[in-house]
C-alpha cells in the first residue's frame, strides 16, 4: 500500500478534529504496534530520524488519542486459560437501560476479554479465557444466567486459533 496521508477522527471535548498522519507518523505507528518496548534511541534509528523529533511525534501521537496505551501480550496458555470461547448472547428487550445494565455487569468480569454489540440473531458477543470446561459452566451459572435481562445463552468453542494479531493494518 503506497504511503498516503491518512485522516484519524479523533475526539476531544464535543467536537471531531482531524489529524493528518505522514508517512513518519505511519512508520512509528508499525514499529511501536510490534515492539512497544523500544526505546526512543531505537525507535528513532528504526524509522531514521534523530531521537528528539521521534520523541515529539510519539508524544503527539499519544495526546492526540491515536496512540491510547501500551500494553505486554500474554500467552493465555502459558497462564492455564486453555479455553478461548465465544458466547451470544441475546437480551429480553434491548432498551438503553437493559443494554447498560447488562454491559456493567459483563465488563466487571475478568474472564470477558471482548464484548460486542452485535446486529443479527444474538445482541452481544462477548470472548472468554477460562483454564477449563468447569471454570466456563462456573461463569455462566455464577455471573451470566443471573443477569435479568439475559433470555438465551449460546457458547461456541475455539477448536484452533488460526490468527491472532493486534496491529491494525495502516
Amino acid at each position: 500500500m503506497p504511503l498516503i496521508l491518512r485522516q484519524i477522527m479523533l475526539r476531544k471535548t464535543n467536537r471531531t478534529e482531524f489529524m493528518e498522519l505522514d508517512s513518519i507518523d505511519l512508520a512509528i505507528l508499525r514499529e511501536l504496534q510490534a515492539d512497544s518496548s523500544l526505546s526512543n534511541v531505537e525507535l528513532s534509528r528504526r524509522i531514521n530520524l534523530s531521537p528528539s523529533p521521534c520523541l515529539a511525534r510519539v508524544k503527539a501521537l499519544e495526546a492526540s488519542g491515536v496512540i491510547r496505551r501500551y500494553v505486554a501480550l500474554l500467552d493465555p496458555k502459558q497462564l492455564g486459560l486453555n479455553l478461548n470461547v465465544f458466547i451470544s448472547i441475546s437480551l429480553k428487550q434491548q432498551s438503553e437501560k437493559a443494554l447498560q445494565a447488562f454491559e456493567a455487569r459483563v465488563c466487571a468480569r475478568d474472564e470477558v476479554m471482548e464484548c460486542y454489540l452485535m446486529t443479527g440473531d444474538a445482541d452481544y458477543l462477548i470472548r472468554v479465557a477460562v483454564p477449563d470446561i468447569a471454570a466456563l459452566e462456573r461463569f455462566i451459572l455464577d455471573h451470566l444466567t443471573p443477569i435479568p435481562q439475559v433470555e438465551k445463552i449460546r457458547s461456541s468453542f475455539a477448536l484452533k486459533q488460526v490468527r491472532y494479531k493486534t496491529a491494525l493494518p495502516l
